[in-house]
C-alpha cells in the first residue's frame, strides 16, 4: 500500500519534515517514491509547502495520506 506521509529530517530538537509518497512497509526515513512537499514546524508561523497537483494525482491513484498529512493539506487549502 502506498502512503503519503512525513519523513523526519533535521537535527535533534529541531525537526524538519519532507512530505513524501512511500510504500507503507518501508521505514519512516527509508526509500521514497516521490517528494511532494515540506513542513517546517520551527518557524513562526509554520512553513508548509505542498505541490497540490502531485498530491491530488497520488490520491487519485490510490495513495492514502496519513492523518498528519491530511491536517497539513487542510491548513494549506484553508488559507
Amino acid at each position: 500500500m502506498v502512503k503519503i506521509r512525513l519523513q523526519r529530517q533535521g537535527a535533534k530538537k529541531a525537526p524538519f519534515y519532507h512530505i513524501v509518497v512511500a510504500d507503507s512497509r518501508r521505514a519512516r526515513d527509508g526509500k521514497i517514491i516521490e517528494k511532494i512537499g515540506s513542513y517546517d514546524p520551527m518557524t513562526e508561523p509554520s512553513t508548509i509547502v505542498i505541490d497540490n497537483e502531485k498530491f491530488a494525482a497520488w490520491v487519485k491513484n490510490g495513495a492514502k495520506p496519513t492523518d498528519s498529512v491530511k491536517s497539513l493539506v487542510e491548513r494549506v487549502n484553508k488559507k
